[in-house]
């Protein structure tokens, strides 16, 4: 009998452990932690990972991605996802550069009207994208996989074609230094606008109808149609919303690099998707958190640059992000399969 209390409160000690673990986990979210381990791991392999300047680079390479990866996150939540963010990327560099090059000489007193107006030709060319996204899914019932692909060599085909191979300068100057180089607080505008960015989404999709409305159509767009929901509409707006947020990001990183690239972007397709996914964001759609979202985006970029400074090829680091992705798919499948259970 004393053997067998003794198994007993064993066993009821490590459940207990296990729940305590489980708790932990479910509150802070599986990025929170990992992004505590990594920031101890690679402070300890280099010294310099705790340098001001490093910090200011980490976030601001986690905020342009945060920024793509909320759109990324919206889109999976209705049930799709977007392959061409990358190229909207790429796409906004080139149109918001190509304008403000244009517009330069003819209104060289009014910069700042230059910068507004290639900033919008930017978010045109992406919410453009976006819309043929929305469309073709909502209304012509094509698959997001086959639209988003063909949308993507679309709009990576204009950029290349428009900016000719090379990279395009003769942007204001209050563009690519003034705004480029503006701090806050000793951090860079794309940390503040990722912060704002984040937390209009979450106010959208957790205290408006639409953002509910966005839910009801990922978890089950029949029955949400049946509930009076327009989906099509939602479909659409979801799409439209993460070609802006890919356009937003692509002027932050024109506005860095300093010129219009047709290359610019490539890598945030694979590493959107990841955040999303790694974030919580069920690939079926009608699950997610934006906030995990962020947490996810800064946990991908610290890891990129703990490896970059610790000289990880870069072909081994997209191999580690993709085992990431895989990783946190197949908790998601585990995770579905033990509620059916």
């Amino acid at each position: 009998m004393a053997k067998l209390r003794n198994v007993t409160f064993g066993s009821g000690s490590r459940n207990a452990a296990r729940g305590t673990f489980g708790s932990l986990v479910a509150g802070l979210g599986i990025s929170t932690i990992l992004i505590v381990v990594l920031v101890v791991l690679f402070g300890l392999l280099n010294r310099n990972f705790y340098a001001s300047t490093n910090m200011v680079d980490v976030v601001r390479n986690a905020s342009n991605l945060v920024i793509i990866s909320v759109g990324q996150a919206i889109v999976l939540i209705v049930g799709g996802f977007d392959l061409s963010v990358g190229a909207v990327i790429a796409l906004a560099s080139v149109a918001s550069a190509l304008t403000m090059a244009w517009l330069q000489p003819m209104m060289p007193n009014h910069a700042y009207l230059v910068v507004v107006l290639g900033i919008l030709a930017a978010l045109a060319a992406g919410g453009l994208i976006g819309l043929i996204n929305g469309l073709c899914v909502s209304l012509l019932k094509v698959s997001p996989f086959m639209v988003t692909l063909g949308t993507m060599m679309i709009a990576s085909g204009i950029a290349l074609y428009s900016a000719g191979g090379t990279p395009i300068y003769g942007m204001p100057a209050e563009f690519t230094d003034d705004f480029a180089q503006l701090r806050w607080f000793g951090l860079p505008t794309n940390v503040y606008l990722a912060i704002v960015v984040v937390a209009l989404t979450w106010l959208m999709l957790r205290r408006t109808s639409f953002g509910r409305h966005l839910y009801a159509v990922g978890g089950n767009i029949e029955a949400a149609r049946a509930s009076g929901v327009r989906s099509n509409l939602c479909l659409v707006a979801a799409y439209v919303l993460c070609g802006f947020l890919a356009a937003l990001t692509g002027v932050l990183l024109t506005a860095r690099v300093g010129s219009g690239e047709g290359t610019l972007g490539e890598e945030f397709m694979l590493q959107s998707l990841a955040a999303a996914v790694i974030g919580g964001v069920s690939l079926r759609g009608g699950v997610g958190r934006v906030e995990r979202v962020a947490l996810s985006a800064l946990l991908i970029a610290i890891l990129a640059n703990g490896m970059n400074l610790s000289r990880v090829d870069t072909r081994l680091q997209a191999m580690v992000i993709g085992v990431l992705l895989v990783a946190a798919v197949a908790v998601e499948g585990a995770s579905r399969l033990r509620a059916r259970a």
